[in-house]
């Protein structure tokens, strides 16, 4: 990873650990773990968050990675958090698995228990919160 790219994904996360932290002090941006990566921002209890900031979307990829995230740190929810250029943080792109929100999820067709849904991210920390995390 360049230089370059490497700055912009760490302001990233750093922008993203302190629009959080209004909600959870504790946040902060995580230490590497090397190949048992365990996402982006630690200080959430249960909550796995990996942020994004590429110019190439590459959203299948990045979900299963933050699906590995989780399983990595045993947590219960977890967060993919994809920047949006000139958007403020409370406006960049946050996706959930389905399976996270609350509701009665017996309509969903069998097998689709790995979509995703996108909010941006003061609603996806709002959620977060209202399921007492």
């Amino acid at each position: 990873m360049s230089t370059k790219s490497k700055a912009k994904g760490t302001k990233a996360e750093s922008d993203v650990v302190r629009y959080l932290q209004q909600w959870w002090p504790a946040a902060e941006r995580r230490a590497l773990s090397g190949n048992k990566d365990k996402g982006d921002v630690a200080g959430i209890p249960d909550v796995v968050v990996e942020v994004k900031a590429a110019v190439t979307q590459q959203l299948s990829a990045w979900q299963r990675e933050t699906m590995t995230e989780m399983r990595n740190a045993d947590a219960g929810a977890c967060l993919l958090v994809v920047k949006r250029p000139y958007k403020a943080v409370a406006r960049w792109d946050a996706y959930f698995p389905i399976a996270f929100l609350p509701s009665d999820w017996s309509l969903i067709p069998e097998g689709e228990t790995s979509s995703w849904v996108r909010l941006d991210l003061l609603a996806a920390a709002l959620l977060l919160r209202a399921q007492g995390y």
